[in-house]
């Protein structure tokens, strides 16, 4: 059985010939470009650049052959642009290297100057004469955005402004995606899409890193204060942006059908290690009607099941997002006060998949033995893979410096559960 149908049983709650596995389908479930390096030697594989396929966070293509080494089943279709605004798909590549002195093949708008700290400053666009849109510390291993924001003149704030990034797909677009989903599909992988344009209050995206010059709401502080204190605005950026994306999907849809398998619709978080960032009753007020209509638009016209990103201890909004249409959980933060794996899966496991918490990334993963990594992978298979409903996956991205023989006796695991 290939992976696509695999997964097509896994997300329909059947049981797979095997556990599906995603590393590198999408910007939340990828893996650092030191660490890819680091798995490359490990397997033998050729020593070449790695490619870096998401330069905010600094995630490396997982190519082929390590996609097959590592036994992956699932592959990504990333827009053609990437947080910066420029190109990172189907673009010229140059060799960048970097500050911890890994040699990278980026894109070519890849723009950036040295500070007098050392810390590296990227430009939107690649425009290097107006001011930077985020920033690497020297001793970092990903870019943080630069917050632009206007002063804030009550009177003059106009939603229109934070609908900028937000448009109709042109044909190119159309094209672009044409052509990507059907040389993806072509293969036996399974294949979730990142469409963009959902992404209903995702702090990463309120900055407006691909923008020249950011007008609206765009200091992640002001934007918290906006959901409690200006929420008729933050209704009509929703409002619009909704029936936007809703309006693209649907062009989407017309060319690619029902060869996506899973879409990214938003990484908004709405919890932290201990709680969650606003109330039920905010969300189901602020966010949940927006949720709701483009997932039904989704399940009523297409086959394709909506991804939910969302970080911490939200146990207690599972019933909103299942509520809100959502099909997939991810990246299940099993170390987050309340989710706990056994919990979860009991409860919450005939409605959603859960697309990540195979192991804890924060502590198990970077710090534990191999021999603790692999007994906790063995566990949360276990449970959350039984009569189908889960994806393997990390909690989060693989990070820079994880020790490649804990990412080693991962891998070892889901094999011994997979019976290989």
């Amino acid at each position: 059985m290939n992976s696509r149908v695999n997964l097509k049983k896994t997300l329909s709650h059947q049981q797979p010939d095997r556990l599906v596995v995603d590393f590198g389908g999408t910007a939340v479930t990828g893996i650092h470009c030191l660490a890819v390096k680091n798995l490359r030697q490990f397997y033998g594989l050729e020593d070449r650049p790695v490619k870096v396929v998401e330069p905010f966070q600094m995630l490396g293509e997982v190519d082929k052959d390590l996609r097959e080494a590592m036994q992956i089943d699932v592959i990504g279709a990333y827009g053609k642009n990437n947080m910066f605004g420029f190109a990172n798909t189907e673009c010229e590549w140059k060799l960048f290297t970097s500050n911890w002195g890994q040699e990278l093949l980026v894109p070519v708008d890849f723009k950036y100057t040295k500070a007098e700290d050392g810390s590296l400053l990227i430009y939107t666009e690649g425009v290097e004469s107006i001011a930077p849109c985020a920033r690497m510390p020297k001793s970092g291993y990903f870019f943080d955005a630069i917050i632009r924001q206007e002063p804030v003149e009550e009177d003059k704030l106009n939603p229109e402004d934070n609908l900028e990034e937000f448009a109709p797909i042109d044909s190119e677009s159309l094209d672009y995606w044409e052509r990507t989903i059907a040389q993806l599909s072509a293969s036996e992988m399974g294949v979730i899409a990142s469409l963009g344009g959902t992404a209903l209050g995702d702090i990463a995206l309120v900055p407006g890193m691909q923008l020249k010059n950011p007008k609206g709401i765009r200091d992640v502080e002001e934007w918290y204060i906006s959901t409690v204190m200006r929420p008729d605005y933050i209704h009509s950026v929703f409002e619009k942006q909704t029936q936007l994306a809703i309006d693209n999907f649907a062009k989407i849809y017309e060319r690619v059908g029902n060869s996506i398998d899973a879409v990214f619709i938003c990484g908004t978080d709405f919890g932290t290690q201990d709680s969650t960032f606003c109330s039920p009753d905010q969300f189901k007020e602020l966010y949940l009607p927006y949720y709701k209509k483009i997932n039904n638009w989704m399940h009523e016209n297409t086959q394709w099941k909506s991804f939910k990103h969302s970080c911490g201890a939200v146990e207690s909004f599972m019933p909103l997002f299942i509520d809100a249409g959502f099909d997939i959980i991810n990246p299940v933060q099993i170390n987050a006060k309340g989710m706990d794996p056994r919990h979860l899966k009991m409860t919450y496991g005939k409605d959603l998949v859960f697309w990540g918490g195979g192991v804890d990334t924060q502590k198990m993963l970077s710090f534990g033995s191999p021999a603790a990594v692999k007994k906790q992978v063995l566990e949360n298979c276990d449970i959350f893979a039984r009569d189908g409903g889960f994806v393997f996956n990390t909690v989060h991205n693989i990070q820079a410096n994880v020790p490649v023989e804990n990412l080693a006796a991962m891998l070892d695991a889901i094999r011994d559960f997979n019976g290989n």
